[in-house]
């Protein structure tokens, strides 16, 4: 790591910084622990060090790989440790599968095993599961979307994301918690939390094909404020009684954030 660093920065003041950062432990319960490998987990530092660590890895491995190995297209999008891949050859895709574990045996890292596989995407699978009438098609999650290939209007194919089951589901649960620690609180500062809440929401999974999903999040939202509310009076609160309440303070409805042109493959 700090070799790696050292490519960049030339202050040894910082590069004695960043050693002393990697060996400081970590304190738990008031004991503190000895970091043998990693980055102190937790700490402001350890995103960073670990994108840059990745970033020599595997990014400028990657980029000299597809430039000597093959002449056919190779894509990759990663963000921090997440990152997928497109292979224009399927022969490319598993010579890469293989030489990317033995390379990241070498700096004793390894490749996910739910989450890395092979899967046919693209147009032309798509156009042969459309001729041989088959419905399904691939999907793979990524940063929180579950990406599809669907058919635009004018026939082409596009890329369409959806937020991922999984993490709507516990959003949500977390929501529904932290609703009823909050329930006996001011009503203003309970809208200002959702209202914050939904914003960020729109403002991360705003897209065109998502519209469904926000829609549900939103209603689930109106419906864990709703429950809350009707939980912290004996006498409870009817639903006409919220709807006035929610004219008083409404929650943002769903918008959409993504810009106009869409993902071909």
């Amino acid at each position: 790591m700090l070799r790696m660093v050292a490519h960049r920065i030339a202050d040894p003041r910082v590069l004695r910084l960043i050693e002393l950062w990697l060996k400081a432990g970590v304190l738990e319960r008031g004991v503190v622990q000895e970091s043998t490998q990693g980055t102190p987990q937790g700490s402001g530092i350890s995103p960073l060090l670990a994108n840059v660590f990745v970033h020599y890895v595997l990014d400028l491995w990657v980029n000299r790989w597809r430039r000597t190995q093959t002449r056919d297209r190779v894509i990759v999008v990663r963000y921090c440790d997440d990152f997928v891949m497109g292979f224009q050859s399927a022969a490319d895709a598993r010579r890469m599968l293989d030489e990317l574990s033995q390379r990241l045996r070498k700096f004793e890292l390894a490749l996910h095993d739910d989450k890395t596989r092979l899967i046919p995407f693209g147009s032309l699978m798509a156009t042969d599961r459309r001729r041989n009438g088959l419905p399904r098609r691939p999907t793979f999650a990524f940063l929180g979307f579950t990406h599809y290939g669907a058919w635009s209007r004018e026939g082409r194919f596009v890329v369409k994301r959806r937020t991922q089951g999984s993490r709507l589901t516990a959003k949500l649960k977390a929501l529904r918690v932290t609703a009823r620690q909050r329930m006996h609180a001011p009503i203003g500062r309970q809208h200002d939390w959702l209202c914050s809440v939904l914003r960020g929401h729109y403002a991360y999974c705003g897209l065109r094909s998502n519209i469904s999903c926000l829609e549900t999040f939103y209603q689930e939202v109106r419906r864990i404020w709703f429950r809350a509310l009707h939980r912290r009076s004996q006498r409870g609160l009817s639903w006409a009684a919220y709807a006035r309440l929610l004219e008083r303070f409404p929650l943002p409805t769903p918008s959409i954030r993504e810009p106009a042109a869409s993902v071909h493959v």
